[in-house]
Parts: C-alpha cells; sequence; structure tokens
C-alpha cells in the first residue's frame, strides 16, 4: 500500500513539473538547497516554502523534502494552513509632506523645517529573493537657503583676478537674491605647500616670494579668510585685504585647500542648506603621490587641520586623491563649481566627470565674469537630481526607476537621475530592495538615500526574515525526536549534536553498522539502497541528482523516472510520464515509450478517407497497401493519369456518344454506373462518406463536359454527368464591323478637326505677326520722284476771266 501511496506522490510531483513548469533548467531552487530546517528552507528563494504538517512525508523522502515550490507542495497534499511562507513588507515610519512655499511669502521657515524628500524614513522586512518597493518623491523648494564658499587661487598669475574679486560679496549678493532670501558667502584662499620644490624655502622668499619691487605675501597652504555670514560688505572689506602670493611650480595645492573646506564644517560655518563650493584658479592641480618630490610620503587623512584658520598639516600629509575628494564632498553635500581659464578647461572638464554634482565655467583673464558664471553653474547644478545610497550590506540591492518631467522614464543607473528640472517641480522614483542572503550576524541593518548636494535622506532599516514563525515555538528535547534527542519545530525534528534520522533514532555510531544496512538490500541482492542511496538508521535515504527533476524513488530507490524509453530524445516521447522505469501514456498514446499515437487525422486524405482508401494507419502514420500509392495519406501516384484523365473517354462515349471510345463503348466502358444531372449545382458535393474527384474535360468539339467520379461502400464506381455541355459561342461579326467602321471615321473626323485647329491657330499667329509689323512701319512723306500727276490743265487762250 505504501508503495502505491509513493508512487501516487510521484506522479502528482511529475504532473506538477510538466504542466505548471515550476521547475527551471537547472532544478527547483527549494529542492536544490536540501534544506534541513523552514530558515534554510525561506532562503533558498521567494517562491519556497516549508510543509509543517506532521504526515506530510512519504516512504524513503528526507526531511530536506519539506521545502519545495509553493504549487507542488499544495499538490503533494499539503494543506495550505500547514506551509510556512513568511513574506516581506514595507513600512513607512516618517512621512511628512513636501513644502509648498513662494518666495516673498510672510512665512520664513528655518532650514531643518524645509521638506524637499519624502518620505523620510521607512522599515523593510525582507525575505531572500523577494524585493521590496517604495515611492520616493523630491521637490525643489522655491527660496531654499543656500550657503557659498569661494577658494581663491592667489597664486602670482591671479593679480588681476584678485582686484575684481574684492568687489564680489555685494554684487553677488544682489544677483543671489534674485534665487533665495537666506543667502550666505565665505573666502578662502590657497598657494601650495610650504617645502621645496613647491616653493622657495630662502628667508628672503619666504618673506616676500615675488621678484622686482612687488610686494607679495608669505607662501601658504591654505587660509580660512571669512567664515559664511550674510554681509557682503564685510567680504569686500577682508577679501580687500588681502595680497597675492607665490610659488615655483605651475600646478597649485587646491586639493588640500577643498579637502579642508570639505570636512571643516564647524570652522567654515556650513548650514544644512545648499552648498556651493566656487574653485577659481588659472592653472593645474596637485594630487595624491606629487608630495613624494617634497618628501611628504603620508596620505592624506582626510580630517580638518586648521589652527588661526590656516591649515598647518600640508607639510605632513601628501595630497588627497580625487576619490578621497569625491568622498568627502559627497558626505558632506557640497557641489563643485569649477570658475578656471580657457587654456585649462578640458582638465576640469575630465575632473568633473570623476566628481558627481560638479560645474565648470570659464573664467575670463581678470575674472570679470565670475558672477555670471556662479549663477550659470548654480543653475545647471539645481537643475538635476541625482540620488545616491550609502554602502550596502553584503547581498543586498538596489534598483531605481525615475518619473521625471514631460514623461522622461528612466531605469538602470539612469533611473537614478531627472534632468531639468525648475524651482517647484516635483519628480517621482521608484525604489526596490532586494538581499540575496540572510547577514550572518543576523542584525538588522541601516542605509540611507539622498539626492547628490542636498543634506535631506531617507533613512531605511533592512529587517531580514531569516526564521519561520514555528521555530519559534519549538520544543527542545521533544519526546517526538526518539525520547529527547533533538528540538521539534515546523513539523520536523531538528537533532541534537551527535543524532541523525528523521527522528534523529540513531547515532553517528550507528550509521553504518552491518545490521542497519540489512533492512537496505532487497532480497537476494548485495546492493544497499540499489546503489542509488544511503542507509540511514536501517531506511533508505534516495540520493539527489544534480538535475533535481530526475528522482530516485521506493522503498530500496530501486525506482527513477528518468530510465524510461524514449523517442525523439524525450522521455516517453513526451507523451506520457516515467514511473518506475516503465512509461505510462498519456490517452490516444501507445508503445514502450509513448511514441505510438491512436489519433488517425494525420492519416486523413483530402477526400475524408483514412490513408486515401489505399492503406492503413500505423501509430499517425499511414502505410500504404496499394504500391502505386505513396506520401503521408496515400495520395500521390507518380505513374497514374488520374481519375478525370482515366474515365474522360468512356464518360464522353455514354453521356454523348462521341470521342475516341465511340465505337468500342458497350465492351470498355459499362465499369461505371452513370446518372445525368441538369447542371453542375445537382453533382454530389465533397463531405460524403464515399471517395469522390470533381472532373471538368475537354470533348472533341473543344466543349467542357462535367462529371463526379466516386466509389461506394460496395466498391462500385459511381458517375454523374453534366447533360449538357458548355460549348464556346462563336463571336458576333455585325458589332465587330460596326465598331472598325465607326472606329475609322471617329478618327478621320479627330484628325481633321485636329488639323483645323493647328491651321486656324497658325493663321491667327501669321495675322497678328503682320499687324505687329505694320504697327511699327514708318513712312517717309517724300514724293516719288517719277510720280506724274494723271491731272492736265489747259488754259483757253481767249479766256478773259470774265
Amino acid at each position: 500500500m505504501a508503495k502505491t501511496d509513493f508512487k501516487v506522490l510521484i506522479w502528482a510531483v511529475l504532473s506538477c513539473l510538466i504542466w505548471h513548469g515550476f521547475a527551471q533548467p537547472g532544478g527547483n531552487e527549494c529542492i536544490k538547497a536540501n534544506a534541513k530546517s523552514c530558515g534554510e528552507c525561506i532562503q533558498a528563494g521567494p517562491n519556497c516554502g516549508w510543509c509543517k504538517q506532521l504526515n506530510f512525508l512519504q516512504e524513503g523522502e528526507p526531511t530536506s523534502a519539506r521545502c519545495d515550490d509553493l504549487t507542488a507542495l499544495k499538490s503533494k497534499g499539503c494543506s495550505p494552513d500547514e506551509i510556512e511562507n513568511p513574506r516581506g513588507t514595507t513600512g513607512v515610519l516618517k512621512n511628512k509632506e513636501v513644502t509648498n512655499r513662494s518666495k516673498g511669502t510672510a512665512e520664513k521657515l528655518k532650514p531643518e523645517d524645509i521638506t524637499q524628500i519624502q518620505p523620510q524614513q521607512l522599515v523593510l522586512k525582507l525575505r531572500t529573493g523577494e524585493a521590496q518597493t517604495f515611492p520616493l518623491t523630491f521637490k525643489r523648494a522655491e527660496d531654499y537657503p543656500i550657503d557659498l564658499y569661494y577658494l581663491m587661487d592667489l597664486s602670482y598669475s591671479m593679480k588681476d583676478d584678485l582686484e575684481n574679486v574684492k568687489s564680489l560679496g555685494t554684487a553677488l549678493m544682489t544677483e543671489m537674491e534674485k534665487i533665495t532670501s537666506d543667502f550666505r558667502i565665505g573666502f578662502g584662499s590657497f598657494v601650495e605647500k610650504t617645502v621645496m620644490p613647491y616653493i622657495s624655502t630662502t628667508p628672503a622668499k619666504l618673506r616676500n616670494p615675488c621678484t622686482g619691487d612687488q610686494n607679495c605675501t608669505s607662501p601658504f597652504s591654505y587660509k580660512n579668510v571669512l567664515n559664511l555670514t550674510s554681509e557682503g560688505k564685510l567680504f569686500n572689506e577682508l577679501v580687500g585685504k588681502q595680497h597675492i602670493s607665490g610659488n615655483l611650480d605651475s600646478p597649485e595645492g587646491g586639493f588640500d585647500a577643498i579637502m579642508q573646506v570639505a570636512v571643516c564644517g564647524t570652522q567654515i560655518g556650513w548650514r544644512n542648506v545648499t552648498r556651493l563650493l566656487v574653485f577659481s584658479t588659472d592653472a593645474g592641480f596637485h594630487f595624491a603621490g606629487d608630495g613624494k618630490l617634497g618628501g611628504i610620503v603620508l596620505p592624506n587623512d582626510g580630517r580638518c587641520h586648521l589652527e588661526n584658520n590656516v591649515y598647518t598639516m600640508s607639510h605632513y600629509y601628501d595630497y588627497p586623491s580625487i576619490a578621497h575628494l569625491v568622498q568627502k564632498l559627497s558626505e558632506n553635500n557640497i557641489q563643485t563649481i569649477f570658475a578656471v581659464t580657457e587654456e585649462f578647461q578640458a582638465v576640469y572638464k575630465e575632473l568633473k566627470n570623476l566628481i558627481p554634482k560638479s560645474a565648470v565655467g570659464t573664467l575670463s583673464a581678470n575674472s570679470s565674469n565670475v558672477i555670471q558664471l556662479i549663477i550659470d553653474a548654480y543653475n545647471s547644478l539645481s537643475s538635476e537630481v541625482i540620488l545616491e545610497n550609502s554602502k550596502l550590506p553584503k547581498g543586498v540591492t538596489i534598483n531605481y526607476k525615475s518619473y521625471c518631467k514631460n514623461g522622461v522614464n528612466g531605469t538602470g543607473e539612469n533611473g537614478r537621475k531627472c534632468s531639468n528640472i525648475s524651482i517647484g517641480d516635483e519628480v517621482k522614483f521608484e525604489i526596490s530592495v532586494t538581499t540575496t542572503e540572510c547577514p550572518k550576524t543576523g542584525q538588522n541593518e541601516t542605509i540611507k538615500i539622498k539626492p547628490l548636494g542636498f543634506t535631506e535622506e531617507v533613512e531605511i532599516n533592512l529587517q531580514f526574515i531569516c526564521e519561520c514563525e514555528c521555530q519559534n515555538k519549538g520544543i527542545p528535547n521533544s519526546p517526538k525526536c526518539h525520547d529527547g534527542n533533538g528540538t521539534f519545530e515546523c513539523g520536523a525534528c531538528r537533532c541534537n549534536e551527535g543524532r541523525i534520522g528523521k527522528e534523529c533514532e540513531c547515532s553517528t555510531d550507528e550509521v553504518n553498522s552491518e545490521d542497519m544496512d540489512a533492512y537496505c538490500r532487497r532480497e537476494n541482492s548485495t546492493e544497499i539502497c540499489s546503489n542509488n542511496g544511503e542507509c540511514i538508521c536501517g531506511q533508505c535515504v534516495c540520493k539527489k541528482r544534480e538535475n533535481t527533476n530526475e528522482v530516485y524513488s521506493g522503498k530500496y530507490c530501486e525506482c527513477d523516472n528518468f530510465n524510461c524509453d524514449r523517442s525523439n530524445g524525450l522521455i516517453c516521447g513526451g507523451n506520457g510520464i516515467c514511473k518506475c522505469r516503465v512509461c505510462e501514456c498519456f490517452p490516444n498514446f501507445t508503445g514502450s515509450a509513448c511514441d505510438c499515437s491512436l489519433d488517425t487525422s494525420s492519416c486523413m486524405a483530402s477526400n475524408r478517407q483514412i490513408c486515401n482508401g489505399r492503406g492503413t494507419c500505423e501509430c499517425g502514420t499511414c502505410n500504404c497497401t496499394d504500391p502505386k500509392f505513396q506520401g503521408p495519406t496515400c495520395e500521390m501516384c507518380q505513374t497514374c493519369l488520374g481519375v478525370c484523365a482515366e474515365h474522360k473517354d468512356c464518360v464522353q462515349c455514354r453521356a454523348f456518344e462521341k470521342g475516341e471510345k465511340k465505337d468500342v463503348c458497350s465492351q470498355k466502358c459499362m465499369h461505371f454506373n452513370m446518372t445525368l444531372v441538369d447542371n453542375r449545382d445537382k453533382l454530389p458535393q465533397p463531405g460524403q462518406p464515399d471517395p469522390l474527384s470533381h472532373c471538368k474535360e475537354k470533348d472533341v468539339d473543344d466543349c467542357w463536359f462535367y462529371f463526379t467520379y466516386s466509389v461506394n461502400a460496395n466498391n462500385e464506381a459511381v458517375v454523374h454527368v453534366v447533360k449538357t455541355p458548355e460549348c464556346p459561342t462563336g463571336p458576333d461579326i455585325i458589332p465587330i464591323v460596326a465598331g472598325v467602321v465607326a472606329g475609322i471615321v471617329l478618327i478621320g473626323l479627330a484628325l481633321l478637326l485636329i488639323w483645323k485647329l493647328l491651321m486656324i491657330i497658325h493663321d491667327r499667329r501669321e495675322f497678328a505677326k503682320f499687324e505687329k509689323e505694320k504697327m511699327n512701319a514708318k513712312w517717309d512723306a517724300g514724293e516719288n520722284p517719277i510720280y506724274k500727276s494723271a491731272v492736265t490743265t489747259v488754259v483757253n487762250p481767249k479766256y478773259e476771266g470774265k
């Protein structure tokens, strides 16, 4: 009975594999985990569950069989109420709405009361492989406070620039009031490390590093001249007192200064608002490793070393690396604006690509355009929001998806940012957090997400689901575990050290004893568990295959589901289930490999007869019994004329008494029964049980005649003929002749009309030409010398006038 039940179980599991497809190539992750407890099971994958039902396991199944895909557990008979499957959750602890206010309103908020990111605090309960997703909203607040620190190179080449910067304070205040009503400005300067070969260390050069009668101040590394202040006039006053210094090499020590500005927040006076650092120079920069030229080998420690507002450890620590600067600028939410001359644009643009939330502007030769440069760079920086997260615990990953303005969405790295954001614009992000493993310590972790350059952040507390609730209800030293040799939890025994077996019934010393092995051998066999399993406490525990779809089963592991006959490379041809090395075929299939189909649809010929009545259907394939016929349905005959051509002459002589066989019709054409019909519609139509052929042939008079040929159930040939052939009619001569004559006449008239029209056009053109020449003619008024008047006057001599 137990063996039969186990076969039913195997069939159910394999059916689930075939129809539901939960086992992917490479194996079911739940089974592959070989979990010994509920906690190990739920860490194997998000779809893994643990069945704590007491009578769930069948003969030969190990405790790890309690862990499986949820669908498989239910198909095996585990009640849904008995399946442990804890799920992750997302909880919001702090969710203050983003601030909505306009510049110039009466409401004045402190920086800490302004909210630009929502939510602010969450708790995520994470299960291995299951993502927890939450929305994040960012909105640029209007009239948000700004702190700007102007860091300037005071080497000798910047002499003319210093004159223009002296009035920068009040001018920049005026411009920034258009953006925010809460603006503060500070000033610092830098030159170079105060050791050779960066500067000359002779006493005279230390007092005045400049040549000639130039009055320069002593060289220094970095000096904080003015803490951040809202008084623009104080900025002008203190900057006006500054003097140019000098050094020997072209690159400057600006990185030392940037590091101190970033980490000395208390001395500089940074607030938790928008922080801008303007770095102004006309030269390149030294970075980590260059300090060796001056005998400085200690790497920069990234700490504040200001005494009396002067960096005092430039001779002790090397320049910081670019990566070190990126880290400190990001930690302190400082956005950098590089205001450099045209000559070094390419260098600082490459540096900008390495420092997030930074910009590069072209500084004129005397820094006269610095205010417009700062305004443009600030607008560029503030129009883009980029999310970054703190260091993630091992196994934790974050995916971002952005929903920006104008329907622009981004995923992957582009999902971290949105561009072209104006003040007051709101953008949204979708953030998914996933873990692939539980931390070894089992403790909670905290990560933070924030927009680069902003002090606000989202704090996320990660709580890992590594155990099942039923494990908290475990009974130590339970009687169910062989007189207290283990803890009974989640429906199974977790054995104490030194004990083994489903119920911890054996000690590890007894496992390989000969007495135990005898219970794991079949009759007349020396093989333990058929060499397909291990004998543990006198019971066979079948081993697992690398492919978890392949299973050993049976009391002695003598059965499997992968050594059945195959067809087309598939076990049981894909048309059955392999049970204990024998195929059990699905309906309509038979054979040792279920490769013989009982379905005859593939053998059906076009005349609806199986194999055209000239063969037998075997395993879905026609076996043609008439040697003249072949093909998948026995319809192809290479040597046959065809039914219509074969019977054409006999039908013609019997129906119409004409044709080649007219004289021998009664001897050679009486092998079929003939019926005359009035028209083609009364001919038999396809669909009748007898095979039927429709024919259309020409007779000796070139007329078409129609007939059908079929063979009835008594194997008698039956012919139906349309009694009246269709003969082509001759052409009607009179209409053709009349049409030709009418066409010739019409064409002639058309040609005459065209000729007449052309002549009229030609005459009109000639007349117009004559009229034009006539109008242009100029006639001479002189008399013709050979002209004689036709009138002769004669005077009567006798006439006296009386």
